[in-house]
């Protein structure tokens, strides 16, 4: 491995979200945490030592997308997704969640029902709701322990008048990466009935063998007509600090009413280190990302093999993408409450508690697997000895 995937970094005292919140956020400053889908590793050398150069040149003016730019983020949509876009259906946000809810606002309005397929990723609520739009839950079935999707319930959503679909793919945090033919049902059902698609594919790249990301513009011209991607190289290549993300619009009216909404908020124009970051990995991350890669199923398969040995009734989702990996824990507790004590007083550890994501997390814990393995051990030990000794009814109390 030409990358050390394994070296302890440091990262306490750099005002990190993750690092350096354990005592406000979970009442005791000595937490692991493996909860914030942000990874413990460094970015490519070749993007550190870019960025570096730009730091160097000490005036941070205003940033214009350059042709190098867009010639990155076609090249790896081609080379890594076989999705061939045209460079004028380009544009950006500062993140993928603010393009979740900029696309909400421009094209819902208050009161209008938005489809989310529960658990999802918490802050798909918070875009509906604090939108003053209506979360229209369609929850996933779990059958034979994986996630798939209703569509059924998804058709009759469409059919009622539900507006746009908030599409989770690769899904968070379950893991799942939808197959072409699941899309494609997806998008029979919103091409007919108009229900605009917006798609978080921010883990494309993070897809494990025997599994392919497809992205859902890809399938026909009329799902490219009828939906819009959002993208980052910010989980792919550990770069959210940033403030960069891609969004793909090949509906031309679509792309111009979300630009004139970029426009009128002042947003349109490019981070500084983003954009440099954001051309480096997509130019040069190719082998970084194989090896990350083969690292995480590595910690995955060590996390597995763990939970079968010291975590009696825990069951591990086996993801098919991403770096976050969805337990259920009701073996232990169905409580949200009991599982917070039981992390962060007892065991001194942080993983995502399921009830965020919705209703049918609750008794589910999310783990992030992008760090050292050693680093992951430590932490599943700690939770494994507080969990034989934890008793639910006295931690309710």
């Amino acid at each position: 491995m030409k990358y050390d995937f394994d070296r302890i970094i440091d990262r306490t005292g750099t005002a990190s979200y993750k690092w350096d919140q354990s005592e406000k956020l979970f009442g005791r400053p000595d937490i692991v945490p493996l909860w914030v889908a942000d990874m413990d590793f460094e970015a490519p050398r070749e993007v550190v030592e870019a960025v570096t150069r730009r730091a160097e040149q000490g005036i941070y003016g205003y940033t214009v997308r350059t042709q190098a730019y867009y010639d990155a983020i076609t090249g790896w949509l081609s080379r890594r997704h076989h999705w061939q876009i045209k460079q004028e259906w380009i544009t950006s946000s500062p993140g993928v969640v603010p393009a979740l809810s900029l696309m909400v606002l421009a094209f819902t309005e208050p009161g209008d029902g938005i489809i989310l397929q529960s658990p999802v990723y918490y802050p798909f609520y918070d875009v509906i709701r604090m939108n003053g739009r209506t979360v229209v839950n369609n929850p996933l079935l779990l059958k034979e322990g994986r996630y798939e999707m209703d569509y059924e319930l998804l058709e009759k959503q469409a059919r009622e008048g539900a507006k746009m679909l908030l599409l989770c793919s690769p899904h968070n945090p379950g893991g799942r990466v939808w197959t072409r033919e699941e899309l494609e049902r997806v998008a029979e059902i919103c091409n007919k009935y108009g229900v605009l698609v917006v798609a978080d594919e921010i883990h494309q790249d993070l897809v494990f063998s025997g599994h392919k990301h497809t992205p859902y513009a890809s399938l026909t011209e009329a799902s490219a007509q009828n939906s819009v991607t959002c993208i980052a190289p910010s989980k792919t290549f550990n770069l959210a600090g940033l403030q960069s993300a891609i969004v793909v619009v090949p509906n031309a009216d679509i792309r111009s009413k979300y630009n004139a909404l970029l426009k009128t908020l002042s947003i349109h124009m490019e981070a500084y280190f983003g954009l440099t970051a954001t051309e480096t990995s997509y130019t040069h991350g190719d082998e970084w990302l194989d090896q990350l890669l083969v690292y995480l199923e590595g910690n995955l398969r060590a996390l597995t093999e763990f939970a079968e040995k010291h975590l009696p009734g825990v069951k591990v989702m086996q993801p098919e993408g991403t770096y976050l990996v969805w337990m259920d824990c009701t073996a232990i507790s169905d409580k949200p409450q009991q599982l917070k004590k039981l992390m962060f007083e007892e065991a001194g550890v942080a993983f995502s508690e399921g009830s965020v994501f919705g209703e049918q997390g609750a008794g589910y814990l999310r783990v992030n697997l992008a760090c050292p393995r050693a680093l992951l051990l430590e932490a599943l030990e700690k939770f494994a000895e507080a969990a034989r000794s934890f008793e639910p009814a006295r931690a309710s109390e």
